[in-house]
Formats: C-alpha cells, structure tokens, sequence
C-alpha cells in the first residue's frame, strides 16, 4: 500500500513538474516573444544582396540590413541618412554629399581587428561602381542611365554629376539598389554576398534557412536615434517564415503566431472585414488595422498598334472606361479597400494626381458610343479578349458582364502571370490586365509609360502610346525644378493620355496592414516599405 502511495505521489509531482516546466519555459518564451517581430514572406526572398532588390520580398528584407545616401519618410519626403546633408548646384545636375563620421558597418572577421570600421565616400564609389556593372548584371543598375559620373572627393564627400537635370534624382537613390555595401566582404564571397550580408542598417545577418526560416538582430552599433536621443532599433530580433499562401500566412496570424499581414486576400478579405471595410467585431480587440494610399494603379491596357479596328477606335476605348461601375467593383469585390480610379493614371497620393480627368459609370453614354461605333465600322457584333491572370480573373470577369449590357462582347483568357508578361512586352496582346507600382515616388515614373521611346520590350510603353505634345511636355518636366509646376505640367500630361484612353485604369491601390495590439509604431506609407527600426512590441 505504502509502495502504491509512492508511486501515485510520485506521478502527481511528475505532473506538477511537467506542469511547472511547461509553464516556466511558456513564460521565458513568452519574455523572448515581445522582443521579437514576425512576419510570413510567402512570396519568399531571392537574395539578400541589395543590387538585386528588385521584388517587395527583397526590399523589405534589405531594407533592414542596408542604408543609402538618403532615405524616404513616411510623408514621401526624402530625408539625411548615411548623407548628413547635402547641395544641389550646377543647374540642378551636381549633387554632393556630405556624410556622417558614425556610420559603421555590422561586425565581421573579415574586417580585421576591429571587426568592423566606418562607411567612407570610397564605399559609395565601389557601390555605384558594382551597381552599373555588367557582369553583375543587376536589376537596378538603369537608376544611374542619367548619372555622367561620381567619385569620392575625400572620405566624407561624395559627388555625383548627372547628363541632365532630373528632379526625381534624390527619390531614385533611395531604393534599396543604391545602398553602401563592403568591398572586402563582397571581394571575399563573391555571388554568395546574397546569403552572407554586410552592411550597415538596424539590424544585422543572422540566420537563413532558405524556404523555412529567415533571422535578423539587433545592431547595436547602428546609428539612428529617436526624438528622445533613444538607440534604434527597440525590438532585438526579426524572424521571417515562409507559408507559401496567404491563407495560411493569416491563420498564423489569427492565432497569435505571427504579428503583422499585408495586403488583402480573398482567401480572408471576408473572414476579417465587413463589406464597406471595417473590420469585424471577433477580431476588433485583438487586430489593429491601418490603411493608407499606396503608389500603385491597376488598369486595362489597349495595344495602340493592333490591326484590329475596334480597339483603335477611340469611342470603343471610351465606352469600356465608362461602361462599368468601378465603385460597385470595388465595394464587391474588394471590401472597400482600394479607391476607384475616377481620376488619371497617376495614383491617388501622389503630386500629379487630378480627380477630374478620368471617366465615370454613364452607362447609357457607353451604349450609344458601342452604337455608333457598330454603325460607323460595320461591325455589327463587336468582340474583344481581354487577357488577365488568374488573381484577377473577377475583376475581369465583373467588366465583362458590365460591357456586355452595352453591347459589347468581351471574352476573357486568363494565362500565367509569366506569359502575360512577356506577351505584352512584346506586343502580343490586345488587351490585358496590368499594374504599375512606383519604383520612385515621383508621377514622372508613371507618365514614364506613355513617352514615345519607351516602347516595350526596351521600355515600359507597353500600349504604344504616341504624341508628340506628350513626348514634347515630359521632356520639359526634367528640365522644371519649380516643384508646383512640375505638378501641373504632370497632371496635363494625364489629362492627355486620357484623352486618348490607351488605357482604362480600375482603382489605385491602398496598403493595409493587420497588427496584433502589442505593436507599435508600425507606420505606413504609399511605397509600402516595411520600417521596423521603431517599432516595439509589447
């Protein structure tokens, strides 16, 4: 009996201390977890050297590891970063800058002694230098087509000449492309830098278990501060995972596994937002939503140079821009989260951008322009395919039931994102489906698509658009520093294109971010850049 009452007690203290163990190590995780912010990549990374940061994956992951001359805020304004300050002389074609004296890069053996040392104006020249290399072949490297030269005039100053004035400059060299790298590291690892990164951001290289686990750590030796004089960054860690679909990517985030999600998804767009965008009651104590413009136009696209006559014809291509209800798709189809584009090409948010240009639903307008058309062509039953992939397919479909009541018949073909790529690039298509992210926040990147010597494949006219008054204002819009009028001479080149509807655009984009409410100070802005360094989690 005694033996009995052994063993039961000894099976109870065993419980107990499974129970304590369980809830000790719960706790330390628990310690370690509010030091750490997680988020899924499910796009995964590519590589982790910042001349080939081409995807949102990358650049958000860069962005952590690497700095510029200059950085953006969340306003769009260009601020100092590795560059102090800086002048601007010469006819706006000479830029020079001046750097900071505390700028190190992260800690490595190859360094020597130290195991560090400070970034110096030589470090930008070696950058640019590999950038625009061609063996390297680089992504980024057309960010310099307007640079004539630079050089390190002595190891604080940097100078750069341009061939010609370009008031966008200072946004271009704040991509993740024109960050300081180390020559050592680089000479040492060669092609393998892009999983053995050095540089000098607010966090440093820790751990790459490609397709699985991504870590990050503090740098203690970064060089930022708040506005109280606080050492940035304030979390210790960034852990990347990489759950290949959103809809898994979510479930760890309702379950507290991971802190933060972009983007909507239609695999959740209904789980977590009502229909006009709010979010739902289960998840308004837990979630923390923030929305805000995002430089990003999803459109139609005609291809101007097609031998089919209706799609040159100029009351078709108006008729499919008023056609739809543009508000309605947007409510249905996307939770409110987006705002329909009434306006030009150029996105809500950014300076250019005129709500007045644009179309608006008039459908009894749509169908007497599909009327006259069919009386003026002789083509009693018009038909157009619209191509598209399947991400988008409802949005295609939604118009097409639209276009119909006009009485026009679309037929949609959904492709592989890769081949609608390269079919519009090389004049393949019709009439497709695209976006236009802003590689820079200036409308000129935009307008980019319309300048008459950018036809695609060696540019991004992918509508071979033609005008010679547009052609003739986007070239007086490099020589314009006066930034007001750089604006309106912007917002007439759209009016232009809408005038001639090359395209139809469908909404400008907006970022939303899920967080859970220990997170703070996860800001937003219209590139959608992830900015960790002053984020806390509690």
């Amino acid at each position: 009996m005694q033996k009995r009452t052994t063993l039961i007690l000894t099976k109870s203290s065993l419980f107990v201390l499974i129970i304590l163990i369980f809830s000790c190590s719960s706790k330390k995780d628990n310690e370690t977890d509010t030091l750490v912010f997680k988020y899924n990549e499910h796009k995964n990374i590519g590589s982790l050297d910042p001349a080939f940061s081409k995807d949102i994956a990358d650049i958000w992951a860069t962005h952590q590891l690497f700095n510029g001359l200059v950085q953006m805020n969340d306003q769009l304004n260009v601020k100092p970063c590795i560059a102090a300050n800086w002048t601007i002389t010469d006819t706006a074609k000479t830029y020079t800058f001046y750097l900071r004296n505390d700028v190190f890069f992260h800690k490595n053996e190859l360094f020597g002694k130290d195991s560090t040392r400070t970034v110096n104006a030589s470090d930008f020249e070696y950058s640019l230098n590999r950038l625009k290399d061609k063996a390297l072949a680089s992504p980024g490297s057309w960010v310099l087509n307007k640079v004539e030269s630079f050089s390190a005039l002595n190891d604080s100053t940097f100078q750069i000449k341009l061939k010609q004035p370009f008031p966008a400059f200072l946004g271009l060299l704040t991509m993740k492309y024109c960050s300081v790298v180390p020559k050592e590291i680089i000479t040492h690892y060669g092609n393998d830098f892009r999983s053995h990164p050095i540089g000098t951001g607010p966090f440093k290289f820790k751990r790459w278990e490609e397709n699985l686990k991504l870590v990050f750590r503090r740098n203690n030796n970064y060089f930022e501060i708040d506005g109280n004089g606080n050492a940035l960054p304030y979390i210790e860690a960034i852990a990347i995972t990489f759950l290949p679909d959103k809809q898994s990517e979510f479930l760890q985030f309702a379950q507290g596994n991971i802190d933060f999600v972009s983007g909507l998804d239609g695999s959740y767009k209904d789980e977590i937002l009502t229909s006009d965008g709010k979010l739902k009651p289960n998840y308004a104590n837990d979630v923390n939503m923030i929305r805000g413009p995002y430089l990003n136009t999803e459109y139609l696209a005609f291809f101007m140079e097609t031998g089919v006559s209706e799609l040159q014809a100029l009351k078709l291509r108006k008729a499919i821009n008023i056609g739809f209800d543009r508000r309605k798709m947007m409510r249905y189809l996307r939770n409110g989260i987006g705002t329909p584009a009434n306006g030009g090409f150029i996105p809500k948010g950014l300076p250019g951008f005129n709500a007045e240009i644009g179309f608006t639903y008039q459908p009894e307008l749509a169908k007497q322009l599909v009327s006259e058309f069919k009386s003026e062509s002789g083509i009693t039953n018009p038909e157009i395919t619209l191509t598209t992939t399947s991400n988008y397919l409802s949005f295609c479909e939604f118009i097409q039931r639209e276009l119909q009541k006009t009485g026009l018949n679309v037929n949609v073909d959904v492709i592989p994102p890769s081949s609608l790529k390269d079919a519009k690039a090389n004049g393949q298509l019709d009439f497709f489906r695209a976006s236009w992210v802003a590689d820079y926040p200036d409308a000129e990147n935009y307008l980019s698509l319309y300048y008459s010597k950018n036809f695609a494949p060696n540019g991004p006219n992918y509508t071979h658009f033609k005008s010679d008054i547009f052609d003739q204002m986007y070239e007086t819009a490099y020589l314009e520093t006066n930034i007001e009028k750089r604006e309106k001479l912007y917002s007439k080149m759209d009016s232009l294109v809408m005038a001639s509807s090359p395209v139809v655009p469908l909404f400008y984009d907006e970022v939303i971010r899920f967080t859970r409410k220990n997170i703070n100070g996860l800001g937003i802005n219209a590139t959608n850049l992830l900015e960790l360094k002053s984020v806390r989690k509690n």
